[in-house]
Order: C-alpha cells, then structure tokens, then sequence
C-alpha cells in the first residue's frame, strides 16, 4: 500500500513540474514602443492610430490628451487659410540661464516650431479671426519674452485689423529661466488687452489641459467668452504648493473644468469635437450683433 501511495506521490510531483515547465516556455512578445498609449484618466491601453484619428480623445472614458498647435489649427480653422505672422520671434538667454539654449532647442524639435506661441489669422466656417494656440510640447508652453511679444503683437495686430481674436492656452506658466523677464509679460499681455476691449472687439480665451501659472493669471483668463475645454486642469499654482501655503485641505478637483464652470471662471466647458462649431457660432453672433450696431 505504502508503494503505492509513493508511487502516486512522484507521478503527481512529475505532472506538477511539466505543468510549470510549460507554463514558462513562452517566449516574450516584443511590443514596439508607442504602439499603445495608457489613458492618465481611466488607464486604459489605446491603440496610437486610433487615439490619433479620434483627435486625441481616449474611446473608453473621453478623456482629452494634450494637442500641438499644429494639430489643433488643422482641427479648428478652415482649410489653407492660416497665414503665419512673427514666426521669426525666438526667445534668448538674457539671464545666461545654463542648458536653456539647450532646452529651447528640444522645444523646437518637438514642437517643430521656433518659439512655444503659434500666431496668424485663419477663417472658421468663412469668418475671419486672429487666431493663438500656445504648444505644451514647447517648454510645457511657457510664457518667456518672445512668447509674450507674440502674444502681445497678435493682439495689436487683431486691434488694427479689427479681427476677434481667438488664443488657444496649454501652459506651465511664465518661463523660469527668464526671471522677472518672463513674469513682466503678464503685464504687458494685459494691458495690449485692455486696448483691445476699449475697442469693443470679441476675444474669446479657449483654456486646454493644463492652462496654470502666469498665463492663467494674465491673457488666459481675461476674455470676453472663456472657454475650457473638456478634461482641462486649470488653475495658478499646483495642488499640493497652495495646500502647504494656506494649511487646509481643498475641495475634489476644485482645478477641473467643471468646478471652474460652476464657479463663473469659465463661461462654458466644450467638447473638442465641437469647438470648431462652437467658435463659429459666437464668431457668427458677434458679426450679427456688430451690423445691428452700425
């Protein structure tokens, strides 16, 4: 009987080790990089291709990824209409900053622009604009000298041309390696705005994910009509820098879109698929309420 049962015993243990022998005969499957992109919202696994062709929206949770400029411009204005203005603008080193030349040159590889401010004037649906997309892929769209005398001359520009201006923010801020320089934009930025409204013209801010810092305490939050696109993290300072200045804890997602809305910092929160439509309806309004005035 006890042979028997021994017998049993190493047939059992022999089983056990072909089991896991074969359990771990696979070989790896090599997966090229970028193939699939995690979802920061709901974690899923995104196939690139197909993120791409749904305009960076995740299919499962729509949630919105950061745009280029570039990509955003083919997304919002008409075909072949966008004429480039002060593309030349570059920012410097006024401040002997070390690696900022270096960086300024990662910025540019990435975004495949001189500077992080796309400006020019477009048609949305046949209307004329003065149109701005800051680009995250550049220094996180921060705000240095060249990107706010962009900003500043695309808004006289607009002025003197009588066109409403539309600026597109995805920012980290003013640019630190540039000091006082940098945070003297949000003044200058400011104040081309103010000429701006004295003239009556329509600006209309559009705030993407993450529109914080300098820029969201300057031209971003300055518009007649301020929009925040879906899933964007707005605000001035990071979550955890004003819990540690003010000792108290904050509301869930008091940075969000929607607690921006219902608050009245934001005036509407759009979906990137209809912000072309939505853009043109308050163009087209605003062309109407125009001609009744004269």
């Amino acid at each position: 009987m006890n042979d028997f049962l021994n017998d049993r015993k190493t047939k059992l243990e022999d089983f056990k080790k072909n089991i896991r022998k074969k359990q771990t005969n696979y070989e790896p499957i090599d997966i090229p990089d970028g193939l699939f992109v995690k979802c920061e919202h709901c974690g899923a696994a995104i196939y690139e291709k197909s993120l791409e062709a749904n305009h960076s929206i995740c299919p499962y949770c729509e949630f919105h990824f950061r745009m280029g400029a570039f990509k955003r411009l083919d997304l919002t204005v008409d075909q072949g209409s966008f004429q480039e203005i002060d593309q030349m603008i570059m920012s410097s080193n006024p401040l002997d900053m070390p690696d900022y030349p270096d960086k300024i040159k990662k910025g540019k590889k990435l975004s495949k622009m001189n500077e992080a401010f796309l400006s020019g004037t477009a048609t949305i649906v046949g209307l004329p604009c003065a149109i701005g997309i800051l680009d995250s892929n550049f220094m996180m769209g921060s705000m240095g000298s060249a990107v706010g005398e962009k900003v500043t001359r695309l808004i006289e520009y607009a002025m003197k041309q009588k066109l409403p201006l539309i600026i597109f923010s995805a920012s980290g801020g003013a640019r630190m390696q540039e000091g006082i320089l940098s945070l003297m934009q949000m003044a200058k930025t400011s104040a081309a705005l103010h000429y701006f409204d004295q003239r009556k013209l329509l600006y209309i801010s559009v705030l993407t994910n993450p529109t914080t810092g300098g820029v969201a305490a300057s031209f971003a939050s300055l518009g007649d009509i301020n929009i925040a696109e879906k899933s964007s993290l707005i605000g001035f300072a990071g979550a955890r820098v004003i819990k540690q200045t003010i000792r108290q804890d904050l509301p869930d997602g008091f940075q969000t879109d929607q607690f921006q809305l219902d608050r009245g910092q934001v005036d509407m929160v759009v979906h990137r698929k209809d912000m072309r439509k939505t853009l043109y309806k308050l163009l087209q309004l605003h062309l109407e309420r125009g001609e009744k005035h004269e």
